[in-house]
């Protein structure tokens, strides 16, 4: 029977040196997806189009509802709050101001992007985890295939084309939300509503959101990769991968949003 201190540092030394596989294996991924994704940018003609219009229909044209519903909601909710702390001032016109700059900067890209590390994120992790269970990756190394070229970059190529127009789609109906509080609870004319909205609102905004929701679509897309090709192979290893790959991508959009809006915002003063 080995004591309490040996037991606790055979755990940490197990600990540590799964922490340093992981980072190694991640380091070469980074460079692998990098390095894929650049040869596919530098030869658009050998890009797997089949495969990336395969996955652009899976993570946009069924995203589509579902973005569309939750953007008018957070548009509807968001008016709904500003709304009762304007009518104090007698600035009710100031919603469209509040829900359209949150909605296009940040509320737009960043529920645009959860939903898609939701949708797609778990399921590339599943998709790779469960060829990694059936060693068709193995047998793809043995054959002398790339699996990042065949397997990651499509799927990231996909997002980046897919997530900004998904963007636009949330931005509108968000801003939609908006104007139906603006005309049922404020009274507010349509046609005043959508001047105020046209008056704050400017094409940097958009543009804002576009930079982030493809920064977004990288890391979805490469950590729903990476924890596939992390994953145990077993059903368990790929429930595991499925879930983490979900909170990963949640983690890193949070992050790289506060990032990103920190620079934006000392870049516009």
């Amino acid at each position: 029977m080995l004591s309490p201190i040996v037991q606790a540092l055979i755990r940490a030394g197990s600990s540590t040196e799964n922490f340093w596989k992981r980072s190694i294996q991640t380091f070469w991924f980074i460079g692998e997806v990098t390095s894929a994704l650049w040869h596919t940018l530098q030869n658009p003609k050998k890009a797997r189009w089949r495969e990336i219009l395969y996955y652009m229909d899976m993570c946009g044209r069924e995203a589509f509802q579902i973005v569309s519903l939750i953007c008018f909601l957070m548009g509807l909710i968001l008016g709904f709050q500003s709304a009762v702390q304007m009518q104090k001032f007698g600035a009710s016109i100031f919603v469209a101001d509040l829900v359209g700059l949150s909605i296009l900067r940040e509320l737009g890209p960043m529920m645009v992007a959860i939903i898609c590390a939701g949708r797609a994120g778990s399921a590339f992790a599943a998709e790779i985890g469960t060829m990694k269970v059936n060693e068709e990756i193995d047998a793809m190394v043995t054959m002398g295939i790339n699996p990042t070229k065949i397997l990651i970059t499509p799927k990231i190529i996909a997002l980046c084309l897919v997530m900004p127009m998904l963007t636009i789609v949330g931005d509108f109906f968000g801003v939609i939300g908006g104007m139906v509080v603006g005309v049922v609870q404020l009274d507010l004319p349509m046609q005043v509503y959508l001047d105020r909205s046209a008056l704050v609102l400017f094409p940097s905004d958009v543009i804002e959101g576009l930079i982030k929701c493809i920064v977004f679509s990288i890391l979805i897309g490469g950590v729903g990769c990476l924890r596939g090709i992390q994953s145990n192979p077993d059903a368990q290893g790929v429930g595991r991968a499925a879930t983490s790959a979900v909170l990963s991508g949640i983690f890193l959009i949070v992050l790289s949003d506060a990032l990103m809006t920190m620079i934006f915002t000392v870049w516009r003063m």
